[in-house]
């Protein structure tokens, strides 16, 4: 789906469901991850995130473009548009969208830690990505004194 399809399917949602036109921009947004999709108040348009599309698919992105059209017919009419306004709460179950977008699956990537600190009373170790002045810190168990390693690019999870 590209966002020329994505335009038509928010159109058609919106006059199906809403019984009003969408007459401003949907697209889709590569670079969303925490939210399903954003609805912009100066602008009018709307994006949808394409990770949730790959993810999930047509089901979860109608309740998102539902939830999203609860947004914009609600703000152009000037009625409570945001989360916690009773008008948007029911229209959103009027219409069958989602309250909150499913979570994406996290891939299973390996970080690549450089620094480890170890605790010199009680072992503990911590693995860091940056390097930190150990001077600053202390344990977060017995507020002992860290020592700071350079690891040689092992990789830790």
């Amino acid at each position: 789906m590209d966002d020329r399809e994505l335009q038509q399917w928010v159109e058609h949602i919106s006059l199906s469901s809403f019984g009003r036109p969408f007459v401003h921009q949907a697209r889709f947004n590569r670079r969303l991850r925490s939210t399903g999709g954003r609805y912009f108040t100066k602008s009018h348009d709307i994006e949808i995130s394409w990770l949730q599309w790959e993810s999930f698919g047509r089901e979860e992105i109608e309740k998102i473009i539902k939830h999203e059209l609860c947004h914009y017919h609600l703000h152009i009419t000037q009625r409570g548009y945001q989360h916690r306004d009773q008008d948007f709460k029911s229209l959103l179950e009027q219409v069958g969208g989602s309250r909150f977008c499913r979570s994406l699956p996290r891939a299973s990537k390996k970080r690549t830690y450089k620094y480890r600190l170890e605790c010199v009373d009680c072992k503990t170790e911590y693995y860091r990505m940056r390097k930190m002045d150990v001077r600053k810190y202390s344990c977060g168990k017995c507020r002992g004194k860290l020592k700071s390693y350079t690891l040689d690019l092992q990789t830790s999870s």
